[in-house]
């Protein structure tokens, strides 16, 4: 009886020290678990100006008359006027394109009211597609000269703007995720100061997408890129 006692006992002390031992590394592992879900979400910002490297410049005139014939004739002649103002410019003709004229018969319009003057209109674009764009910003200021020669210039709407365009991220890319994450690791690490940590290892990361904008209404040929990454860091004592 004595026996079984002492058995008893010692396998009492033994289950004690393994609850005890089983209790403390389950409270230090909750512990370690609340460590890590301690984090940070930080954003840092890349941001360049560059030039647009393409431009499209529609260029488009209207013109009126009686005759279809007359009308087609005109559009020829004035077409050919727009490209040799645009050749002493310097533009070459491989970068100047000139689509099919639009015409239009008042005289079998619906909604025209009353007798128009001239009975068919049409009008005629001529594009140019280059990489000088200096040369077209320059040339635009120079518009005014086709109106003294008896061309009038349409304006005003979307499909008339020109376009300027940045094709060479590529070339950017690096530079500005590496100084977009630097940031974020900067603005993490701030944070991690103020509060008395230290940044430890990354959880996740966001690269973003690159936006490309015009730096303003004004200068659509200049170009805003820019970029946020988002980083989540751990904290650790």
């Amino acid at each position: 009886m004595e026996r079984n006692t002492s058995s008893s006992f010692v396998l009492g002390i033994f289950i004690f020290l393994g609850l005890g031992l089983l209790g403390y590394f389950l409270s230090n592992g909750v512990v370690r678990l609340r460590a890590m879900e301690r984090q940070v979400v930080a954003k840092g910002l890349s941001e360049r100006e560059v030039p647009a490297d393409i431009a499209i410049w529609p260029i488009r005139f209207s013109v009126a008359d009686n005759s279809l014939v007359n009308l087609y004739s005109t559009i020829q002649s004035k077409s050919g006027i727009v490209k040799e103002f645009l050749k002493t410019r310097g533009f070459e003709e491989s970068e100047i394109s000139v689509a099919p004229p639009v015409v239009y018969d008042r005289e079998t319009s619906s909604t025209e009211r009353g007798d128009p003057v001239f009975r068919y209109s049409g009008s005629c674009t001529v594009t140019v597609y280059t990489q000088r764009v200096d040369a077209v910003v320059k040339t635009m200021s120079e518009l005014t000269e086709l109106g003294k020669m008896d061309i009038a210039i349409t304006g005003g709407d979307y499909s008339t703007q020109p376009s300027f365009l940045f094709t060479k991220l590529n070339d950017i890319k690096p530079e500005m995720i590496e100084e977009a994450t630097k940031k974020a690791r900067e603005v993490a690490i701030k944070f991690a100061e103020d509060s008395d940590s230290k940044v430890g290892n990354i959880r996740t990361a966001n690269q973003g997408s690159f936006e490309i904008e015009d730096r303003d209404e004004n200068t659509p040929h200049i170009k805003r890129v820019r970029i946020v990454s988002t980083i989540t860091y751990y904290l650790v004592d």
